[in-house]
């Protein structure tokens, strides 16, 4: 017997086996077009929008040569550090965007500047248009040269087009900001701002580096070298960092010999803490542009806030560019030497050897100076 119905339901029955796959259809489409909108949303957040679109900072990059497109996603990730996205997203979206245009093989070593407001795809239009890597060179710069010095080595290395404009640089202290620097230096009166802190050292420079990029780098590596454990035992000494400096400056012109650093220096803290004069001949050759072991009584009055002869005290700033050898030794005297109040030395033969003679007191001294004064010459 069949159920009889009634014939609404008929009707709607009807209407629902015509429309239910109407609205399969229809749901598949938005199913998929959600999915296409989220696929759009992914694509334009990894591919096309930048990182930062407000930040147009200039990043420099280099890509060495032979680098694969996996190592250079990586270097453009951690450009600014490690995980921390710089130039791109994510490394997978860079390698993901070259392998599916065909680019991997074409992205070419070089340096580039870059910003976080460009796209993978501008990234990669340019690393594939190339550029050519800069060349870099190379120099070094020995313990105990000043900044004439250094420029003039410069200037004959082919480095320095030029020496006006790093030694005025140099003198005027414009750089001072680099590091902490110019909260350490007092340059009133002095030849050059930066004497004593363009550390000597080998370094890595562009060949086309200007003279501010070379002395930044060199101030830069003297921030590092002395330490904040440094500058608490120059308080512990009470002197100033820029003290110590111009101390270990006069230390590393003074001794030739690595044994002498130290013992040096408990001469120079010696004669401080007496209040003597440190007659030390490495600042009147720095004063007068000369290099001997003897000077007259005129050149010994020469006026200048560089010549220990006149003036008591250290002098005004550092008369060349200490090593870390020298900065120690103005940190940590010779202790014996310190405490038997050795106040006085001398070269010896020059020609036989760099040590010098040390003596406590001035007859002592006199007689190594008759002694040892004919060598001289």
């Amino acid at each position: 017997m069949s159920q009889w119905k009634d014939p609404v339901t008929v009707r709607r029955e009807k209407v629902w086996r015509i429309a239910r796959p109407i609205a399969a259809v229809l749901l598949s489409v938005a199913l998929v077009a959600i999915a296409m909108i989220g696929a759009v949303r992914y694509v334009l957040s990894h591919f096309v929008y930048p990182v930062d679109p407000e930040d147009n900072t200039p990043i420099q990059v280099v890509i060495p040569s032979g680098s694969s497109a996996s190592r250079i996603a990586s270097i453009l990730y951690n450009v600014r550090g490690q995980d921390e996205p710089g130039l791109i997203v994510s490394t997978a979206s860079f390698k993901v965007y070259v392998d599916f245009t065909g680019r991997a093989n074409a992205l070419k070593a070089g340096t580039y500047v870059l910003s976080r407001n460009m796209t993978i795809p501008e990234i990669v239009n340019i690393l594939c248009a190339g550029n050519e890597a800069r060349r870099v060179t190379r120099f070094t710069i020995p313990e105990g040269y000043t900044a004439q010095e250094i420029a003039q080595a410069l200037f004959e290395a082919g480095i320095l087009e030029d020496q006006e404009e790093f030694l005025a640089l140099c003198k005027d202290g414009t750089l001072l900001s680099v590091g902490y620097l110019d909260q350490l230096i007092n340059t009133t009166d002095r030849r050059y701002a930066l004497e004593g802190y363009l550390f000597p050292d080998t370094y890595e420079v562009y060949e086309d580096a200007t003279p501010a990029d070379i002395l930044k780098k060199m101030l830069n590596r003297f921030a590092v070298v002395f330490t904040e454990e440094d500058a608490e035992r120059a308080r512990a000494l009470n002197l100033t960092t820029d003290q110590v400096v111009a101390l270990a400056s006069m230390i590393e012109k003074e001794a030739a010999a690595a044994e002498d650093f130290a013992r040096v220096s408990a001469v120079f803290h010696n004669r401080l803490r007496q209040g003597m004069p440190l007659e030390s001949c490495a600042t009147l050759s720095y004063t007068l542009g000369v290099k001997k072991y003897t000077f007259s009584e005129t050149e010994m009055a020469a006026v200048s806030p560089y010549n220990t002869y006149r003036n008591k005290g250290l002098p005004v700033g550092p008369i060349c560019n200490p090593g870390r050898a020298a900065i120690q030794a103005a940190l940590y005297p010779e202790e014996t030497y310190l405490s038997d109040g050795y106040l006085y030395f001398c070269n010896m033969n020059p020609k036989q050897t760099n040590r010098l003679a040390f003596s406590r007191t001035y007859e002592e001294h006199r007689r190594n100076v008759v002694k040892y004064s004919p060598f001289w010459e």
